[in-house]
Parts: C-alpha cells; structure tokens; sequence
C-alpha cells in the first residue's frame, strides 16, 4: 500500500513539473511571437535612414504635409532606395486626396500610407497601399471616434493598423507630448480593443519613457520622430539607437 502511495505521489509530482515546464515554455513562446515594432519618422536622409534600419527599425515614416520633416517624392524614393526591402516605408499624409497619396506611393516606393488628417473613411478603399490611420487622444472617450470611424470603411483589410497620437488642436502631430496611456490600458482591460486593427503607440516617446509606454499600452508598434532628434527636423543617431534598444531590451 505504501509502494503504491509513493509511486502515485511521484507521478503527481512529475504531473506538475511537466504542466509547469509546459506553461513556462507557452509563455516563453508568447514573448517571443509579441515583438513590439519600431518606426522612426520623419527621416530625410538616405544614409541615416539605412543607418537606422540597421539598428533594427522596422518601418522609417517619410512626411509628405507641411512640417521641419517634410520632403518631395524625389527626395523620399532616395530613402526608400538606400532602405532593405523587409523595412517598411510609410508616407505620411495629412488631408490629401487618394490621388496624390497614390501618385507618391508610386514615386516614392511606398509601402503604405499614414493617414494623420480628418481624411473620410472612404478613402481606405480608393488607396493603392495599406494604411494606417491617426487618431489624436483628448480623453478617455478616444475608442468610440476611432469605432465610428472604421465603420465607415468597406475593406478593412486595408487597414494595416490604428495610431494614437496626442491631441493638439494646432498640431496635426510631431507634438512631443504624450497622452494619458491608461486610457489605452482601460479599453483593453474592458475587451474594447479585441476587434481593433493593430495599434501603433506614438506622442511624446523616448528611450527614458518608451518600456514604461509598452508596458502600460502593450502596442504592436511604436513609434518616435522628436524623441530621436537633436532639434526639429534633425534625427540624432545616438537617440535612435537608444530608442531602440530600449524597445528590445
């Protein structure tokens, strides 16, 4: 009776190892699969984007509305040429027509368009490229603008992700300024952000900020352009380099 005692007890006991080791190799497993993206903006220069992409950027962000950062579809196909195929090159757009934006996602090698406007839902579907489409956060009510909006949209396989930025009423983005990400983490607490394109966390982010950031929103991307300059327009390496690291680390 004993014998048979100890034998069940070490097979409970190699039961629960094996559960453990199991769970520990799921969770393991899931870190790895949920690996936070990076998008550098506002890049002008072809060596320091190609710089940038070997650092480990996934996506360099190409403005093409009126900003310190803004360039021509000529000076951005520079860019796209010096960057490997597996980055990302997306043209940042603010109310343009979907004929312009589809004429300079032709010029430029563009891989999608970052809608950063009150552009109309309807866009989406007269697009060339995926988009990603901006939404500055004023307050905690942020998730019902950005449902009403994607409602509006036929295809949402077009949609290759939502971007949060900061609201300012005279800055359309690029404001340095983050926003309350609690707001973020209370949708997804709630399973309001279940049925949501990818999010892309952006406003105000650094390399002292960014783990906090993931940490609080849990973003599929992120992504910086003033946390990463030496002043507007500027992109300091040493800054993208930390930035990046710190999103990987």
């Amino acid at each position: 009776m004993a014998g048979l005692l100890f034998r069940a007890h070490v097979y409970h006991v190699n039961t629960v190892r094996k559960f453990i080791s199991l769970r520990l190799q799921q969770v393991y497993i899931g870190a790895m699969t949920h690996r936070v993206r990076v998008k550098i903006c506002g890049l002008r220069e072809p060596d320091q984007a190609l710089k940038i992409a070997q650092m480990g950027a996934d996506a360099i962000g190409l403005v093409f509305a009126p900003s310190p950062r803004q360039v021509s579809p000529t000076q951005a196909r520079t860019v796209t040429d010096a960057i490997p195929s597996q980055v990302s090159a997306v043209g940042v757009f603010v109310d343009a027509d979907a004929g312009t934006i589809n004429r300079i996602a032709a010029e430029a090698d563009l891989t999608m368009a970052q809608l950063h406007g009150g552009e109309p839902p309807g866009i989406v579907e007269d697009l060339s490229v995926p988009c990603i489409k901006a939404f500055r956060v004023r307050d905690e009510n942020w998730i019902g603008e950005v449902r009403r909006w994607l409602d509006g949209v036929r295809d949402r396989q077009k949609i290759a992700a939502v971007l949060l930025d900061t609201y300012n009423p005279n800055l359309a983005g690029g404001t340095g300024v983050a926003f309350n990400w609690e707001w973020v983490a209370e949708a997804r607490a709630g399973g309001k952000l279940a049925d949501l394109p990818p999010l892309v966390l952006s406003g105000g982010l650094d390399a002292g900020n960014v783990v906090e950031a993931i940490r609080t929103v849990r973003p599929w991307m992120v992504d910086v352009s003033s946390g990463v300059e030496s002043e507007p327009g500027v992109k300091d390496l040493k800054k993208a380099e930390e930035f990046i690291h710190a999103v990987r680390q």
